[in-house]
């Protein structure tokens, strides 16, 4: 069983935020990856309901913060929701996933977690006027 690392960084390297989940399979698709790691999240959130959600996609009717989302009143999120966003904003370019020094680009690429225990989350964020 391996445990991984959820690091949030910014486009500089700074850290943002930080998850960990043991007890998982050696090798899993970077899908598997994106789907456990918002699952983990959302399931943090609903047990402890708040009007400040930190996640990796900003849930329906939110606003985006500084390094979170503002909902308008606490409220459970459906994480297998959330899941699909996450999906097509990694397709979308909306962030990237660095596993060890590389960058993983397609959601069936596999991911051995006994060699890249730790994955990197960089959200990209659009310019204005561009």
């Amino acid at each position: 069983m391996a445990t991984v690392t959820f690091r949030d960084e910014t486009a500089t390297g700074k850290p943002v935020a930080e998850l960990e989940v043991a007890g998982l399979p050696e090798r899993m698709t970077v899908q598997e990856l994106i789907r456990l790691r918002v699952r983990e999240e959302v399931a943090r959130y609903n047990a402890r309901p708040s009007d400040r959600f930190n996640g990796l996609v900003r849930p329906d009717d939110a606003e985006a913060e500084l390094n979170g989302y503002r909902l308008r009143e606490p409220r459970r999120i459906d994480w297998e929701r959330q899941a699909e966003i996450a999906e097509r904003a990694f397709l979308s370019n909306g962030f990237f996933v660095l596993a060890g020094d590389r960058q993983v680009e397609d959601l069936d690429e596999v991911v051995d977690l006994t060699v890249d225990p730790g994955l990197v989350f960089i959200k990209l964020v659009a310019l204005v006027g561009g």
